[in-house]
């Protein structure tokens, strides 16, 4: 019932062997999602302690800046929450599924409406056609919608998955952030305001309590918002590349990126 999990590797994904020792002067350079910032930190951890002497750099500038990144050979890899597009596979990106994780709504702890939302509910708050929380089952007052810029890959998966491709709403409640921060999100949500974050990153948060949606919380296997996190990386993959990310996914890495936060 964890949050996240290791997902089978699609059939043309490379593989890459667990490595047995890596040169004590190699440096790795991350770069990407929000959503990967536990994930980065965690495998940082696990493979500079794994093989002393190497060195992982992280950032989190959100999905496209990552990938971007990754194109202009600034960084090695990004962590990403959505798919490749044809046009980036043609630069000669590949993606690499580490995890599969879900999208949270959240609301502040102190936001008296206390239900859950179907899945309707939730996109006709999030495209501006529901504004008022009686219109949901709760007090009398505006929804304050969060939502994330357009360059967050939790924005793009969410308008993906959540939207059927549709845009957000632009009535007056809708704020978005002009940048792709959970802790920005959090503060804002008040009383009034519900917002959209990956669960790894509000799991374990005080100030938000996450809305079940069609009655199941997420956290669990059945809930309806789920996506899949890659590490993309320009091919042919260097040996750095190589080690982490077969560091990454052997049973040892994916441990120790899945450990409790």
């Amino acid at each position: 019932n964890t949050q996240l999990t290791a997902p089978p590797p699609p059939p043309d994904a490379e593989i890459f062997p667990s490595p047995a020792s890596v040169p004590p002067n190699t440096q790795v350079r991350i770069d990407g999602s929000t959503s990967m910032v536990m994930i980065n930190q965690n495998l940082k951890q696990g493979f500079e302690r794994q093989f002393p002497g190497v060195q992982v750099e992280t950032a989190a500038n959100g999905t496209n800046n990552g990938i971007q990144a990754v194109l202009n050979g600034e960084v090695d890899i990004a962590g990403v929450s959505r798919s490749l597009t044809p046009q980036e596979e043609k630069q000669g990106l590949k993606a690499l599924p580490i995890a599969s994780d879900q999208i949270a709504i959240v609301v502040g702890v102190n936001n008296p409406y206390q239900g859950g939302l179907t899945d309707s509910q939730v996109y006709g708050i999030f495209t501006g056609q529901i504004t008022n929380w009686s219109e949901v089952g709760g007090p009398n007052a505006t929804i304050q919608v969060i939502n994330r810029p357009a360059v967050s890959g939790t924005h793009q998966a969410f308008q993906e998955m959540i939207l059927q491709g549709r845009t957000f709403g632009t009535t007056p409640n809708i704020t978005t952030l002009p940048r792709d921060e959970t802790t920005g999100m959090l503060r804002q949500l008040g009383e009034d305001g519900i917002g959209y974050a990956t669960f790894t990153q509000v799991v374990n948060q005080q100030t938000v309590r996450t809305v079940p949606v069609e009655g199941v919380q997420p956290g669990s296997v059945s809930y309806p918002y789920q996506r899949q996190l890659y590490y993309v990386y320009k091919q042919p993959a260097t040996p750095a590349v190589q080690a982490i990310l077969g560091y990454a996914t052997s049973p040892e890495g994916q441990q120790v990126i899945f450990r409790e936060n």
